[in-house]
């Protein structure tokens, strides 16, 4: 019934990797992943001692899926962060501000000059027009390249857009990653909500994200990870109607049908491996992957 590749990233919870602190409570939380930040989470100031406690947090290890968002590659902190995450045990890295397919090929070799171990993928933040101009591109850029995420509030910034309760001025872009992201096989994560007080606001936004076609949403604190969660994975009635049209297409792939109707509704096989996904999430889920 499961499906390979299946893991849950309804929650991305970003941790600045200078607050000790927090790089300990994380442990607790039920984030899918853990974005453990090195950028703009962190003044200039702190860039060093940032990335030491994350090599000691990531050494002790994290029951979540850990992505250590490094500084620009081509810049000296950047540099020295990628020289020390490539060995550090974390699951991915995530390049900020991405625009051209180069940029994520140039940061697989420099990963692979320290030391990365081949398993070890690239995150792409998408957050500048010009990425999204080049999405596309991007996406498909490098076998290494596992993911994408949003970065909304840089790209509001940038089109002098509003955040609005509806995003209508994100909605063409949303998309357009989604489309890409579908494309090249890759996992997409919606932008942060930044509101903090705003729960209502925020579980519409999932809600949105979740009809877009987003696999999770970007967090900037742990009391949004179970409305996130919540958005971004199966519900029992979900889970229970997949159960029921996978039983029935068996039985009529086993008659020899190609087409059946359950409860007054066309199923295909396109419905069908819908439904497996559903389940395979809903399993990875149950089992704390």
């Amino acid at each position: 019934m499961s499906q390979p590749n299946i893991r849950p990233r309804r929650s991305a919870l970003y941790v600045p990797g200078s607050n000790a602190r927090a790089l300990e409570k994380a442990r607790t939380l039920d984030a899918d992943v853990l974005i453990i930040d090195l950028e703009d989470a962190v003044a200039d100031s702190q860039k060093t001692v940032a990335r030491e406690q994350v090599l000691k947090a990531l050494k002790a290890g994290y029951k979540a899926e850990t992505v250590v968002r490094v500084n620009d590659p081509t810049t000296p902190e950047g540099a020295a962060d990628m020289k020390a995450v490539a060995r550090s045990g974390c699951d991915a890295v995530l390049l900020p501000k991405i625009e051209t397919p180069r940029e994520v090929r140039d940061a697989h070799l420099r990963l692979a000059a320290a030391g990365a171990p081949s398993h070890l993928a690239l995150w792409a933040m998408i957050e500048t027009p010009l990425a999204v101009l080049h999405v596309e591109e991007i996406a498909f850029s490098s076998p290494h390249l596992k993911c994408l995420v949003m970065g909304t509030s840089d790209l509001a910034k940038d089109l002098r857009a509003r955040h609005t309760p509806q995003r209508l001025p994100f909605l063409t872009l949303l998309s357009l990653c989604v489309l890409a992201a579908r494309a090249a096989g890759l996992v997409i994560l919606d932008g942060v909500h930044l509101d903090l007080d705003d729960q209502q606001g925020f579980l519409e936004s999932c809600r949105q994200g979740s009809e877009l076609g987003f696999d999770g949403k970007t967090l900037l604190h742990p009391k949004t990870i179970a409305g996130a969660n919540a958005a971004f994975g199966p519900t029992a009635e979900e889970v229970a109607w997949a159960k029921k049209i996978t039983a029935a297409h068996a039985e009529a792939v086993r008659q020899g049908k190609g087409v059946l109707v359950v409860d007054g509704k066309f199923i295909e096989s396109l419905h069908v491996e819908g439904a497996k996904h559903t389940l395979a999430l809903a399993e990875a889920i149950a089992a704390g992957r």
